[in-house]
């Protein structure tokens, strides 16, 4: 059964609508209804906040990292382990084809259900999941494979075995090695970028966001924390923070926005893979033609955090 959110309300009561015409065989009302579901549909997702994209990111129906894998890559096989620890669940490696095309793809991986949650850590990583990427990536640039990441976690594991075992230095280590990999790197936020646990895997050569994903230093909840010292001041949070791609986009922190349907990636998952995918093969076309893409890559990267008064 599909999730409505509180600001999609109408939405449901009007798919609702729609199942009863089409339950008493009333073609007529159902084509009316679906007419008018989608004047909805625009008005609620041209009009919707920060908070309530924050809320879109989040959501449960929303596709994950093996979502989108299962649906882009053919002849999958995955790869385990960080050679150090053991094989953290957050992180999957999987090396496939898209199209004809031989790809690394790297996902930070959520779950679905009580029991796969726990077992994927409900997507915050252990510095063995950060190996592990790291592992497959340096396997992807022996064979000059290119590297598709999918970037969605609250954030790397807080615990203290993951502070014992150098959470922070393989966060690090990443962001250092995959700045110099010598294959091209594309990386995706497809719903929740949270902190140093979503930048171990979103250092690349393109940096996007699904347009309904958000990107932040700190989660909207712990900032309204720290300022506030009020959990409950998320939406001022997520507004003052500038999460959102357009936002992102206009700061100059990503490369680019992935469209996502009509109806939200959370409710055409097929159509959002194939954006994800068009968007792929054209940015590794591009890059696979750029010989300076190694030297284009540090400058973005070194650009970072750059202003003007």
């Amino acid at each position: 059964m599909a999730t409505y959110l509180d600001f999609e309300k109408q939405l449901k009561s009007i798919q609702d609508d729609i199942e009863m015409a089409n339950i008493r065989g009333d073609m007529a009302a159902k084509k009316i209804l679906e007419k008018e579901y989608e004047k909805e549909l625009h008005k609620v997702y041209s009009n919707m906040s920060d908070y309530q994209k924050l809320q879109l990111a989040r959501h449960p129906d929303r596709p994950y990292a093996l979502d989108y894998i299962e649906l882009l890559l053919k002849d999958m096989y995955e790869i385990c382990g960080d050679r150090h620890f053991s094989d953290d669940k957050a992180i999957v490696c999987m090396i496939g084809k898209i199209d004809d095309y031989p790809v690394l793809v790297i996902g930070e991986e959520k779950g679905r259900g009580t029991k796969n949650k726990i077992m994927r850590n409900f997507g915050m990583p252990n510095p063995e999941g950060y190996r592990k990427a790291l592992k497959a990536a340096k396997l992807a640039e022996k064979f000059k494979i290119p590297i598709l990441m999918f970037v969605d976690t609250s954030g790397a594991y807080p615990g203290i075995g993951a502070e014992e075992r150098g959470q922070s230095e393989a966060i690090a280590k990443n962001l250092q090695e995959f700045a110099a990999l010598k294959t091209p790197t594309i990386a995706v936020v497809i719903g929740e970028g949270g902190s140093g646990g979503a930048l171990a895997i979103a250092v690349a050569d393109k940096l996007a966001m699904m347009q309904y994903s958000i990107f932040s230093v700190i989660s909207p909840e712990g900032c309204a924390a720290i300022l506030w010292n009020d959990p409950s001041k998320i939406e001022s949070a997520t507004k003052a923070m500038k999460i959102t791609p357009n936002e992102l986009k206009k700061a100059q922190l990503i490369d680019d926005i992935i469209p996502e349907p009509p109806r939200g990636a959370h409710r055409d998952k097929e159509q959002a893979a194939l954006a994800i995918k068009e968007y792929f093969l054209k940015s590794l076309d591009e890059i696979s033609q750029d010989k300076d893409y190694l030297e284009k890559r540090y400058k973005k990267i070194m650009n970072y955090g750059a202003f003007k008064e």
